[in-house]
């Protein structure tokens, strides 16, 4: 069952520090995480107070999946990456937010996941603009 929850949806201060937005979905913000080593975005539902995917109502869950898929398709087409990695973990930043993570056999994590492999690489500022451009303009593409 949804908890309910109280009080305006606010941003975890480390998501705000670690990623870029890009765009507002009807559930979700779309986020890119400031990592140049893997084309990365991070999708936080704007539900107050929501830490796990049960927390939401059933009729958000299903909305949560759809923009999910939706950012994975379409990450996988500006990227042409091999492999797309989602994950909810919620260890170190308990508000709920689902990474889609572009991979490519050989990249900096090898065969593991991308989490706590190293320390991230921040996207220069044009090369983070371009990308931004390009995602924004895919991502927006025929959501109402």
């Amino acid at each position: 069952m949804a908890r309910m929850t109280q009080g305006p949806f606010l941003l975890d201060a480390r998501l705000a520090a670690d990623t870029v937005p890009v765009c507002d979905w009807p559930l979700c913000s779309v986020l890119l995480m400031n990592d140049s080593r893997y084309p990365w975005l991070i999708l936080v539902p704007r539900s107050a107070g929501a830490s796990e995917i049960f927390d939401l109502a059933p009729a958000e869950r299903q909305t949560l999946w759809q923009e999910v898929s939706r950012a994975a398709e379409r990450l996988k087409a500006i990227t042409a990456c091999r492999k797309i990695n989602v994950g909810a973990l919620g260890n170190v930043v308990a508000q709920l937010h689902v990474h889609v993570v572009a991979r490519e056999a050989g990249d900096f994590a090898g065969n593991g996941p991308v989490w706590g492999q190293g320390a991230a690489v921040p996207y220069a500022d044009a090369a983070r603009e371009h990308l931004l451009q390009r995602l924004r303009a895919e991502l927006q593409r025929g959501v109402v």
